[in-house]
């Protein structure tokens, strides 16, 4: 990582600590996420049917997935829009940095906290289901194919959900409907993976590898075309006329009498 990438990164951490709704999406909600399979699986016990160990060990594992794409998909969405509304848009696309660079260091400074949280409430999932709950529970979650599962598609769906949430980020004016946007985008990659947490395709380790290496091309593509979006000259065009229609409003006020 090259300085200027690691300006924007700590530009962009900097930010986050700023805003509510991202510190909000990026602790409260991964928290309950992680609360809610905890206590429907150690309630299990252990003469529970197979089948609903199963369902209720795939559903935990779904929501666990839906972590590294949530919080992306708020941040995304807000790293454009976001700092065109505060004004910040136009002297950061007036410095030498590539268009590459910023869009880099948004998206690591974007996916590394969305891994290291689905990461961190994974493992205490984990443990805490090895400790307290039923053995036949406990072993149906201690398989190989889900923590390669955690380890190769949660990082894969989190620049999945960085790089759709940047690029409809840039064409959208408005950030809610770019983070529902981006939600909906996501929608069918999140289908195709309830498939296989809900056994209706049986999970393994050649199943997540797959999906891995399917996420990696959908990655790749959904980059190219959010550089491609990228168009700088537009931004700053777009970034100066709502500064000259904010300003034309102002005059327009009627002053006091």
């Amino acid at each position: 990582m090259n300085a200027r990438i690691g300006a924007i990164v700590g530009k962009e951490f900097r930010e986050y600590r700023r805003n509510k709704m991202i510190l909000l999406t990026a602790t409260v909600l991964p928290l309950v996420f992680a609360v809610l399979p905890i206590v429907s699986t150690v309630a299990l016990p252990a003469n529970t049917n197979h089948d609903t160990i199963v369902a209720v060990v795939g559903s935990a594992m779904i929501l666990f997935l839906v972590i590294p794409v949530m919080i992306p998909t708020t941040i995304a969405a807000y790293s454009v829009i976001g700092e065109r509304e505060q004004g910040t848009l136009e002297p950061l696309l007036s410095t030498p940095v590539t268009d590459r660079e910023i869009l880099l260091g948004k998206a690591l400074a974007a996916t590394a906290p969305a891994i290291v949280i689905a990461w961190t409430f994974f493992a205490l999932y984990a443990l805490t289901v090895r400790i307290f709950a039923a053995a036949p529970v406990a072993d149906e979650l201690w398989q190989p194919h889900w923590f390669v599962a955690q380890l190769l598609i949660t990082p894969a769906l989190s620049v999945l959900a960085i790089v759709v949430g940047m690029a409809v980020s840039v064409r959208s004016s408005d950030i809610r409907v770019a983070q529902q946007l981006s939600a909906l985008a996501l929608v069918p990659v999140i289908v195709a993976l309830s498939l296989v947490s809900t056994n209706v395709v049986a999970p393994s380790v050649k199943v997540f590898v797959y999906a891995f290496f399917l996420l990696v091309a959908l990655d790749r593509i959904m980059w190219r075309t959010a550089v491609r979006l990228f168009d700088r000259e537009r931004l700053i065009a777009r970034s100066a006329g709502r500064r000259a229609r904010r300003g034309a409003g102002a005059l327009a006020k009627p002053g006091p009498d």
